[in-house]
């Protein structure tokens, strides 16, 4: 994979890059970033640049035998650990190395669940067993085939659990032109002796405007649905994918109906959106919705805090979010994210939408009784959007 492939984290790139050039690899390093930000797919670009046989300034050549083996996942000396769903105890990564090769060349953004999504893993839980650290152990003992560096690249090094401690001095004391790169999203779920062990490499979330181009450029949807799909997303490119394909263009105008019930205690109307509008969207259509309507409180709580800087809206949603963020007060949006964030949990573990959304909804009228609703409805805004 090239630098080039990869969504946005230009400083990141630059820095790795930097690493080669003045000849200060470390031996292991800890890639931390949130899903979808790339942090997995700068790894296998990174190895790729080490071992490339005619490095660019830049980037690695992509022709060298070595880089079209890379791009193929199929180099001898590029390894693989990764949490899997074993079926026996014997199992490790490598009895998965078809489906991994797969799922990374069809999605380099990908998250456990879309690794997940390739198997029949029905309740199993996924993990690094102690078979796959004793196969780790096992390969890296041996001389590299063809490339001047053998690297390994860990992902979710979470899933070791205790196993890990049978890796510690592999990582501690590595063979000569040994690489370890671990790939994380939870450094509170990554043992301490084996962070303690590792060059950090903190990799951030994507911005809207990254994610919105990649929609755009690589997926071929318009401007406003991308730009409302990397809004939801966060930053995630894993999200995003999980998104396409789902009608979010009517988010706004039904949130506005929605809170607009809320907030003025309508009754039979606000029963009639539950049951007609939210209760009909579908699981994953709902739990984007949701995440809509999170991720609007949140601009609400950053031009509350005054971090305008940070707040990229389109006109009808930035309206929305300053006008909203006058009238209620913090610990009231923050007890609406709570809740929001709560009905999110409940709608991915197949709660009733029916009952779900009208208890999420009753909650929010008691949350904003006490505020003075006719300031709210009597203003232009309202009046505009139908709020």
């Amino acid at each position: 994979m090239l630098f080039n492939e990869i969504v946005g984290q230009t400083a990141i790139k630059r820095s790795l890059i930097s690493t080669v050039k003045e000849n200060r690899v470390s031996h292991a390093q800890l890639f931390l970033g949130p899903e979808g930000s790339g942090s997995l797919a700068l790894a296998v670009a990174y190895a790729q640049y080490i071992n490339c046989e005619s490095r660019q300034p830049d980037d690695s050549c992509g022709e060298c035998a070595s880089c079209r083996k890379y791009n193929k996942l199929i180099h001898p000396d590029l390894h693989f650990s990764y949490p899997f769903f074993a079926k026996h105890k014997e199992d490790t990564a490598a009895t998965y190395a078809e489906e991994w090769r797969k799922a990374f060349l069809e999605n380099p953004y990908l998250g456990l669940d879309y690794w997940r999504g390739q198997f029949d893993a029905e309740n199993k839980q996924a993990n690094i067993n102690i078979a796959e650290a004793h196969h780790i152990i096992k390969k890296l003992s041996l001389k590299a085939f063809e490339s001047e560096y053998k690297v390994l690249i860990l992902w979710l090094p979470e899933y070791l659990d205790s196993q890990g401690n049978a890796l510690l001095k592999l990582i501690e004391e590595p063979p000569d032109k040994t690489l370890f790169l671990l790939v994380a999203e939870s450094q509170d779920r990554i043992l301490n002796t084996i962070i303690s062990r590792t060059q950090l490499v903190k990799i951030n979330r994507l911005t809207d405007t990254e994610v919105s181009d990649y929609l755009m450029e690589r997926q071929q949807l318009g401007e406003h649905q991308a730009e409302e799909i990397a809004f939801i997303s966060g930053g995630s490119i894993q999200q995003a994918i999980n998104l396409l394909g789902e009608d979010t263009k009517d988010h706004f105008d039904l949130m506005i109906r929605w809170l607009r019930c809320c907030v003025t205690d309508t009754g039979l109307p606000l029963i009639k959106v539950c049951e007609d509008e939210l209760s009909k969207l579908g699981r994953e259509n709902q739990k984007s919705f949701l995440l809509y309507t999170l991720n609007m409180m949140r601009q609400v709580v950053l031009l509350k805090e005054n971090m305008v800087r940070l707040v990229h809206l389109p006109g009808a949603e930035l309206d929305f979010v300053g006008k909203f963020s006058k009238h209620y007060r913090m610990d009231q949006i923050d007890a609406a994210i709570r809740l929001f964030e709560e009905a999110h949990y409940h709608i991915e573990r197949n709660a009733n939408p029916k009952i779900l959304f009208l208890d999420v909804s009753l909650q929010l009228v008691l949350l904003f009784k006490y505020q003075t609703f006719r300031q709210l409805a009597d203003s232009t805004y309202i009046d505009h959007y139908g709020m």
